[in-house]
């Protein structure tokens, strides 16, 4: 019997990098809003897939005027955010009564892609994590002080999301105190002592915080559309 699949989806980004009023997820890209290309695509690796999605309580009104714009009616639980990102993954979390995995996702990654969410999935299925990653393609330098020395870039991966984790495991994770040293759910994963298992990401993957990124989101989106 297949496992119970989750996806809880953050979107409290205030769009202060990207100079815009509107919160970055509910900026449009190819016509439709960030969050809301985020949200089908994790429709459609799966019809079943039970989406919690956690926004600030004042961005609420601001969800429902995008599903009735979009007629957008698949089921979503909504959930209200905290003051940081722990503290709104801390709240969706909550809203998981059960077994089986969970995928934790930036609303503003759009261009996930249905293999990597199934990926995720599988392998946090018997790893207890999975979490999506790739490799530096430039050369980095580690700064102390004054001075600066080379570093093996091999040995060091970019970190994304989907970050995947079972369940329990994650929810008895998030049970700590608050570490704003910690930014993501693998470092919090890790801290409460479980290991942390990666899978090859995607470049395409993007998070968009600046106006650069959207450029890079649409084109990517419309070469995407055109293969399609």
């Amino acid at each position: 019997m297949k496992q119970k699949e989750y996806a809880l989806i953050v979107a409290g980004g205030k769009g202060t990098r990207i100079k815009s009023k509107l919160p970055k997820q509910f900026l449009e890209l190819n016509g439709k809003p960030i969050l809301l290309h985020t949200i089908e695509a994790f429709f459609r690796y799966s019809d079943d897939i039970q989406i919690i999605l956690v926004l600030p309580e004042d961005d609420f009104p601001i969800w429902k005027s995008i599903c009735d714009r979009f007629q957008f009616t698949k089921p979503i639980v909504l959930q209200k955010g905290g003051a940081s990102r722990f503290q709104s993954v801390k709240n969706g979390l909550e809203k998981i009564d059960g077994d089986g995995c969970v995928a934790i996702h930036d609303g503003v990654r759009p261009l996930v892609s249905e293999d990597i969410i199934g990926a995720s999935f599988r392998l946090a299925a018997v790893h207890q994590s999975a979490v999506a990653a790739v490799r530096l393609k430039e050369s980095i330098r580690m700064t102390d002080m004054d001075t600066t020395r080379a570093m093996d870039r091999s040995r060091f991966r970019i970190i994304q999301t989907p970050q995947t984790f079972d369940i329990s495991l994650i929810q008895q994770a998030y049970q700590m105190e608050e570490d704003a040293s910690l930014t993501d759910d693998a470092s919090v994963a890790e801290y409460s002592g479980h290991l942390i298992s990666l899978f090859e990401g995607s470049y395409e993957n993007i998070k968009i915080t600046t106006n650069e990124d959207l450029v890079v989101a649409e084109a990517l989106m419309n070469s995407r559309n055109k293969k399609g």
